[in-house]
């Protein structure tokens, strides 16, 4: 089911686009095999108007690695393919050399729940040009999708206000490995648990879930459905009101919520799922409290995402707790974070040095940043982050030129910062070493903790759904430098022409 899972470790490799497979040949047989290449996956663009994306996916780079082999089966499908223009399109030497490959990679990156913003390394690979490239799609499917996932619930956590949020996307989301996906990533940041029963088992997420319209439907009247409902599951009792009418749905849960009483027991709550829910959770609220059942909770559905919940708690709503489905499981409102994987550095062999390389293009806002990145965060007394420094440690300017900790903002070089003042913390760490896991699967409460505390000291300023202020990513004024004169090369190399001058 998921891509990880080491019972199916052939659908890792073979989850990939054909251009890395015949790239891999281009390499093997113009004798690049030893040629080492440094790679690196980021985002251009905060997904939702956000200024911030949370990590998410990291945990499960060491077993992707380890698993990333190509078995007799796939091996035999490649040989059937046939090229465009007549003939095999892999070479047998080619397949064979696929048959005993384990990619020799080592993999850096930013740790699941921390913060990453736009322009820096979210992932750090090194090893042959040839093992990276084979590696590209389904590393950024697996980085890429769970830190949209991620971020998009840590913005309805945030509007939630401490209220638990509920994920249960499962039966909209993009397929089965999808629905896992969502479910890991929302419950990293934040959300209180999940309906994904598979989630659940493999991760140790909480479940939660009860009934449906279609358990009122199949009763000849609703209080008789609750009733039913409330006997089977007296322990798991949230009834859902609004099959028929809300108000006449909460005075029949009022009934069994006297009657579980009798029983000794108590009525969880309700949920709402449709109608105007900040004027049916009043009414709601209202009656429970004048019953003197204070302690039934209300839980809404619907739709909703962070935007709708801001607005149902603005209007006072008394809500206890949130289901969020569609709009999460899917990113509703940007369902791709555009995450890319370019090259760059390489070099000859393992043992020679690095060699920044740079892609270019006719849009600006395209062109990468070259070296083998490491990031900094710098924070305030109060632990507070004021911004990030992508730095090559072969490109740090030496002392007597402020060791380091001079920033050129990468999208305004004209945004100069001495940030000398403020202490750091390095945010890439190992996550494979030679192939193999650099340590063991980090557990997904720590990656949920990181999360919420990242999340906490994050200003307001940057967190806010409006217009959020922007967060500065520069590069340490060597690498700047470094940046320049690729720049200035290309342009000396290639003269641009101006378009009405053009033959």
């Amino acid at each position: 089911m998921a891509l990880t899972d080491i019972t199916r470790p052939t659908d890792v490799s073979m989850n990939t686009d054909l251009y890395e497979l015949t790239m891999a040949q281009g390499l093997w047989e113009s004798g690049k095999v030893e040629e080492q290449g440094c790679f690196t996956a980021f985002f251009r663009e905060a997904p939702f108007g956000s200024s911030f994306a949370v990590m998410c996916g990291t945990a499960e780079l060491g077993e992707f690695i380890e698993n990333f082999r190509f078995t007799d089966e796939d091996i035999a499908y490649l040989a059937e393919l046939e090229a465009p223009g007549g003939g095999a399109l892999f070479k047998p030497g080619f397949l064979e050399f696929l048959r005993g490959f384990c990619p020799q990679v080592d993999i850096d990156a930013i740790p699941e729940g921390e913060l990453v913003f736009a322009r820096e390394p979210m992932v750090r690979v090194s090893a042959p040009m040839l093992d990276c490239q084979l590696l590209e799609t389904a590393l950024l499917n697996i980085i890429g999708f769970q830190t949209l996932v991620a971020t998009k619930t840590a913005r309805v956590v945030q509007a939630a206000q401490g209220r638990p949020v509920a994920e249960f996307g499962l039966r909209r989301a993009q397929g089965p490995d999808g629905g896992v996906a969502v479910a890991r990533a929302s419950y990293v940041a934040g959300c209180a648990s999940t309906s994904n029963v598979l989630a659940g088992r493999r991760y140790g997420i909480p479940v939660s879930g009860t009934h449906a319209h279609s358990w009122v439907l199949s009763f000849p009247t609703e209080l008789e459905a609750f009733r039913a409902f409330a006997k089977s599951s007296p322990k798991n009792c949230t009834l859902l009101v609004d099959t028929y009418d809300v108000r006449e749905g909460v005075e029949n849960a009022i009934t069994v919520a006297r009657e579980m009483e009798a029983e000794g027991e108590r009525l969880s709550g309700i949920r709402i799922d449709s109608g105007d829910l900040a004027k049916l959770s009043a009414y709601a609220r209202r009656r429970f409290d004048e019953e003197g059942l204070g302690y039934v909770k209300i839980v809404v559905s619907n739709d909703l995402d962070e935007h709708t919940i801001s607005s149902l708690l603005g209007q006072g709503a008394p809500v206890d707790a949130f289901g969020v489905g569609t709009k999460l499981a899917t990113c509703y409102d940007q369902p791709a974070l555009g995450c890319v994987y370019k090259l760059s550095a390489r070099r000859d062999g393992a043992s020679e040095a690095w060699t920044p390389v740079m892609k270019f293009s006719e849009q600006p806002y395209k062109r990468t940043i070259p070296g083998v990145q490491q990031v900094r965060r710098y924070m305030d007394t109060a632990g507070a982050p004021v911004c990030d420094m992508i730095y090559d440690p072969d490109h740090l300017m030496v002392e007597g030129e402020c060791r380091g900790h001079t920033l050129v903002a990468v999208n305004d070089a004209a945004l100069v910062t001495d940030v000398s003042e403020f202490f750091y913390r390095e945010l890439l760490v190992p996550q494979v070493r030679n192939g193999a896991a650099a340590s063991p699967r980090e557990d997904i409460e720590v990656a949920r903790a990181r999360c919420a505390s990242a999340l906490e000291s994050l200003d307001d300023a940057y967190k806010r759904f409006l217009y959020p202020q922007s967060y500065v990513v520069g590069m340490e004024a060597g690498l700047a430098a470094v940046c320049d004169e690729l720049v200035r090369e290309r342009m000396a190399a290639t003269p641009s022409v101006l378009p009405w001058k053009a033959k």
